[in-house]
């Protein structure tokens, strides 16, 4: 009974990836016709049925991009970028989309031994760093049995110190790896989906306005109050924006 259960399961799931395929193929041909509304509405389709990918989320934004929808098409740009980072064509049609914002906004840059340190951290992901971690925990153990069975001077002195360099590796690669994910931890971003909003204080209405932004501009979730989210902008400011004005970038 188990196992045809496991079939019957097997077999929705195949229809429904078929299903989503020709969803696709159908919401490109809108696209390619110039239909971009009607793309976006197949294209979101898919999206409702949990299936998430770089190329869909791309697709998304470059429908969107055409209909002249800001913070969508950059939104989906921006969750297109997190599932493939090192894709050439998703950060340049970002790019084209981030400029018809109204906000410009100044970036501080980092500076002195924590920039170093944290394009160190930066150079791999998490999981990377981990791999890193566990091949030279295993190189330090093979130096160590070939240093303990050699009977020459010399093998046992280039065994030790590479023994010890490997074990170094193994330390630097773990605590690499802790800090990358408390960095990727507090990463929180949002895009601002309303068209105008006055940034807040406190998390109130009635509080002080201490500036406003607009939409398609990108900002860091610091905190959650009640329907509230404390954020943050490039240039370090912060207030308080309600959280229906926001759309959270790593909700899949």
């Amino acid at each position: 009974m188990r196992a045809f259960a496991v079939i019957v399961v097997c077999c929705f799931s195949l229809f429904g990836i078929s299903q989503n395929d020709q969803r696709f193929e159908e919401a490109n041909a809108l696209y390619n016709d110039g239909k971009y509304a009607e793309a976006v509405d197949k294209y979101e389709a898919i999206l409702d049925s949990d299936m998430h990918s770089a190329e869909l989320y791309f697709n998304l934004g470059n429908a969107n991009y055409k209909l002249n929808n800001i913070a969508p098409s950059i939104y989906y740009y921006e969750k297109a970028l997190l599932l493939s980072p090192n894709d050439q064509d998703i950060k340049n049609n970002l790019a084209f989309a981030q400029n018809m914002t109204i906000d410009a906004i100044d970036k501080v840059p980092e500076v002195g031994f924590s920039r170093i340190i944290k394009n160190i951290i930066n150079t791999f992901s998490t999981d990377t760093w981990a791999k890193i971690a566990v091949s030279a925990a295993l190189l330090f153990v093979l130096l160590f049995l070939v240093y303990h069975f050699s009977y020459t001077t010399s093998k046992k002195r280039i065994a030790f110190i590479t023994s010890v360099l490997s074990l170094l590796l193994t330390c630097f690669s773990v605590a690499m790896a802790f800090q990358k994910n408390s960095l990727n931890k507090k990463d929180n971003p949002a895009i601002v989906f309303e068209q105008e909003s006055r940034v807040k204080s406190e998390a109130n209405k009635t509080s002080e306005e201490v500036f406003r932004l607009h939409e398609g501009t990108k900002v860091q979730i610091l905190e959650t109050y009640k329907d509230w989210k404390k954020i943050k902008i490039s240039d370090n400011s912060t207030g308080w924006l309600p959280a229906k004005d926001l759309k959270l970038l790593k909700d899949f």
